[in-house]
């Protein structure tokens, strides 16, 4: 594994407002020792670490095995890695790609918590969808009455994930 690989690493657990120690925690048969060398690109983890580091720091499992492939596959010069390594640099590894609803041919980034909130979103039924997206239109609605009913439903949707 290499340097664009431990930035990354480094970029998403830092984003994730994680020690090495926490993140460490998270990942199956690596200590903070092993997290601190993957940074610095002194020592390979395995994809299946790699995943749990994405899971764990809330970026995209492919960003993390596509450096890893690239840097092993030495083609670091492609025109696919040179693009996502820049829009890694310039944004937040923490964030998602994702498709906007209204134009499929742009992307946006989505933030961790922005992608539960889908994600919740999706789980809930059509009346606390509703409502969702009234508190977050900002439209005249008395928050203080449905908001035991629809944080209810989120924290439950938020703990299923």
């Amino acid at each position: 594994m290499g340097k664009k690989v431990g930035k990354l690493i480094k970029a998403a657990r830092t984003d994730a407002d994680m020690t090495q120690e926490q993140l460490a925690r998270k990942v199956t048969g690596a200590s903070a020792n092993d997290i601190s060398q993957a940074e610095r690109g002194l020592k390979d983890l395995t994809q299946a670490q790699l995943k749990q580091i994405a899971k764990a720091t809330g970026v995209t499992q492919s960003s993390l095995l596509n450096a890893a492939k690239e840097e092993k596959s030495g083609s670091s010069s492609s025109k696919t890695s040179s693009s996502k390594s820049a829009s890694s640099k310039s944004t937040s590894s923490k964030s998602t790609t994702a498709k906007t609803p209204s134009n499929a041919n742009k992307t946006m980034k989505v933030t961790a918590t922005e992608k539960k909130l889908v994600e919740a979103y999706r789980l809930a039924d059509s009346s606390a969808r509703k409502q969702a997206m009234s508190i977050l239109k900002g439209e005249g609605v008395d928050v203080a009455e449905i908001v035991g009913d629809v944080f209810e439903d989120l924290v439950g949707n938020l703990k299923g994930l």
